[in-house]
């Protein structure tokens, strides 16, 4: 019976690491592989290299603190187990039926939460700091992305370049009897910089994956008189990953929502790295938080900033007299400059290979912060508020609804 249930937990811990690599590997990948830097099986193998790299190094104390800090590692019988994995593949389907980003580590928390309530050993004093760093952290998250997206982002996306390259950036000369690697010719110093820039923050935001997201396929099955160890844990947790980012993941950017889709390349690019440095840094004090979260909550502050920039301060902050319908959208990013100056690819534009127009010779001139001029932005294509209101309450509810569901079943049912 044991061996069965052990193996069932292993077949589930699969199920989940499965959807997260597929998922993960296209919001990493999906810009480099779409303007032609790097081909679906090159992106993959980057994914699960830098993925594995993360869940061994930093992933390792998300790992310790879910599988024996949270509740005791004895409380992980073998079906007390399989029913946590469950109730965390459960909040993956729930995301993808409703199509927001809800948290598979927030879901995967709150199931083992109910287990510590039902059996009276849950480690309180850490679920007060993990409470207060799901709260801290998205705030943060759409601070930076706010100050950013008011300061400094008009400026990025005048200077830096991402170029949709018609055939791929690395090209292979096949002339000799040893396949030479050269440069596409369209590659300027400029397209170098940028589309290496691209790469790079897509492995970190692998990286990061990797360290959020392998304790939540396996850290039931880890720890004292577990079904694996911490190693074994995390080599299964990379292996699902990689299944996903080798099958599913070549259809990520297809199925992408609109709110994705028409994020540009650029604002992606910071999005990941402020995303995933937030949840690098809470995952090496081995606090489980989502990337997800981290990631969405920067692209409203983004996309935030942007909308404010044709006001100062003192006038965000006095109230007006008229009902203001100011909404916050990707939309605040796409519309940056003049008409005459168009923004950079958006990913919807590099997925769907869509050539997207030049920049002029001569720019207009950057307003300054409370300045009205040609890059001001119409404030009513920002975000839709009920948008971000189905978000926040999804993040809300799914780890509410795993700790509601799970604590009946582990009090009366294990």
């Amino acid at each position: 019976m044991v061996s069965l249930l052990a193996v069932a937990g292993v077949a589930v811990a699969v199920f989940v690491g499965f959807n997260i690599g597929g998922s993960s590997t296209g919001v990493a990948f999906g810009p480099a592989v779409g303007a032609r830097l790097l081909r679906k099986a090159t992106a993959a193998a980057l994914f699960v290299g830098f993925a594995f790299l993360g869940a061994w190094t930093v992933g390792r104390n998300v790992i310790a603190t879910m599988s024996s800090s949270i509740v005791p590692a004895a409380q992980f019988t073998p079906v007390a187990s399989v029913a946590v994995l469950f109730f965390t593949g459960g909040s993956l389907l729930i995301s993808n039926l409703y199509g927001v980003p809800a948290s598979t580590s927030m879901t995967a928390v709150g199931a083992i939460v109910g287990l510590g309530l039902a059996t009276d050993s849950l480690n309180q004093a850490l679920m007060f700091t993990i409470l207060s760093a799901w709260i801290v952290a998205p705030l943060l998250s759409f601070l930076v992305g706010l100050v950013v997206g008011r300061y400094a982002y008009p400026y990025l996306d005048r200077y830096v370049a991402f170029t949709q390259f018609d055939l791929h950036f690395v090209q292979l000369d096949r002339s000799g009897r040893v396949p030479r690697p050269y440069l596409n010719p369209r590659a300027s110093p400029r397209d170098v910089v940028g589309s290496v820039s691209v790469v790079v923050i897509a492995c970190y935001m692998a990286f990061s994956a990797g360290a959020s997201n392998a304790a939540n396929a396996v850290a039931p099955l880890v720890g004292e008189g577990g079904t694996l160890t911490v190693d074994q844990g995390v080599l299964l947790a990379v292996l699902a990953f990689g299944l996903g980012g080798f099958t599913i993941a070549r259809r990520t950017l297809e199925t992408v929502g609109d709110d994705i889709t028409e994020l540009p390349v650029l604002a992606s690019l910071i999005v990941s790295v402020v995303g995933g440095t937030v949840i690098t840094i809470l995952s090496a004090y081995g606090i489980p938080a989502s990337l997800a979260v981290s990631t969405t909550s920067t692209i409203i502050g983004l996309g935030w900033g942007r909308a404010s920039r044709a006001r100062t301060l003192a006038e965000l902050a006095t109230p007006t007299p008229e009902p203001s319908d100011v909404e916050v959208s990707t939309g605040a990013l796409v519309t940056s400059r003049a008409e005459d100056a168009p923004t950079g690819p958006t990913i919807g534009d590099v997925a769907r290979q869509e050539a997207t127009a030049e920049k002029p010779d001569e720019l207009p001139d950057i307003p300054d912060v409370g300045a009205e001029g040609p890059a001001d932005l119409d404030e009513k294509s920002l975000f839709d508020p009920m948008a971000a209101k189905r978000i926040v309450t999804m993040w809300v509810l799914t780890p509410s609804l795993a700790v509601a569901t799970s604590y009946p079943v582990f009090m009366f049912l294990l």
